[in-house]
């Protein structure tokens, strides 16, 4: 059984979601991140509003990515898709940026450049064009092929 693109690519996007957030949680437990934190500082950012808001909107664009890759249509979410994960490629990679547990921060990284490069793939493979109805007798098949 095929499984159809935007499938996939809400399925990698919900992993990258999980591993990124799970990196940020398992941080606090490196030794004295909590005392920085509770001294109003992240690595070698102040803790402010402006650091928050910059914070969430790096977390809220993967959760939408999972929404907008189920819903928008095929050529729009190729594109989405192909420049979201295009952009976040040097952003997760700047996560290594003053890393002291390199072991860590390594794996995490490579994981989550391993997820947005499956996103690359899977959106730039992308079929450009659905079966015709000729090809396969299954009428909801094709169908679905050309919703997906």
């Amino acid at each position: 059984m095929r499984i159809p693109v935007r499938a996939k690519l809400a399925a990698a996007w919900t992993s990258f979601m999980f591993l990124y957030a799970y990196v940020d949680i398992l941080n606090f437990f490196t030794p004295g991140v909590i005392k920085d934190i509770l001294n109003g500082k992240v690595f070698e950012f102040d803790l402010s509003q402006t650091f928050s808001t910059t914070a969430l909107t790096l977390m809220a664009i993967p959760i939408f990515m999972v929404v907008l890759s189920m819903t928008l249509p095929a050529r729009a979410n190729r594109i989405t898709n192909l420049t979201i994960a295009s952009l976040y490629l040097p952003v997760t990679a700047f996560n290594a940026v003053g890393a002291s547990w390199l072991y860590f921060y390594g794996l995490g990284i490579a994981l989550e450049l391993i997820l947005l490069a499956l996103i690359v793939r899977y959106a730039w493979t992308w079929p450009r064009t659905a079966p015709s109805a000729a090809t396969s007798p299954d009428r909801e098949t094709v169908r679905a092929q050309q919703e997906a």
